[in-house]
């Protein structure tokens, strides 16, 4: 991209709130504390979220989850794979539950499909694609990266 074209775009990316009120101004209350964002989600999401960068901040939020997997297991692959592999309930490498009875173990792939599923569909268009989403699409996605990300916090091993 040239600089003018790159300038240009930096500039009408800035003046397409002017006029209106700061999202924390419109309703009182940042949405990120409206809808209990995981503080590990908001460091790394909120300011691009602030600036308008939606599906950015949905991207970052969903990158860092899926590190996070990996830095616990070690496994190195990412996305869909890696949620498979991490949760997989006959050889957890992270177990969220004590895998004792049918439904802790439903439990545990029911978690292993929303962590996998949440790669494909909704951080994967994003890393691959010039993806624009609106403001509830965006706080939507981060309120399911915040699920993910405490049920790890809440995990029984490692």
């Amino acid at each position: 991209m040239s600089i003018a074209l790159a300038a240009f775009e930096r500039i009408a990316r800035s003046s397409k709130n002017v006029g209106s009120p700061a999202v924390i101004e419109s309703r009182g209350v940042h949405p990120f504390d409206e809808r209990n964002i995981h503080p590990d989600i908001a460091g790394v999401s909120q300011k691009l979220f602030d600036d308008g960068h939606f599906a950015q901040a949905t991207f970052e939020a969903l990158k860092y989850v899926d590190n996070q997997v990996k830095d616990l297991t070690g496994i190195e692959d990412s996305g869909f794979n890696l949620m498979m592999a991490a949760f997989n309930e006959k050889n957890a490498k992270i177990m969220l539950t004590d895998l004792a009875t049918i439904s802790e173990k439903d439990e545990q792939l029911g978690f292993r499909h929303m962590f996998a599923g949440s790669m494909s569909a909704i951080r994967n268009p994003r890393a691959h694609d010039n993806s624009t989403d609106t403001i509830d699409v965006c706080l939507d996605h981060l309120s399911l990266a915040s699920v993910l990300l405490r049920r790890l916090d809440d995990r029984i091993a490692p």
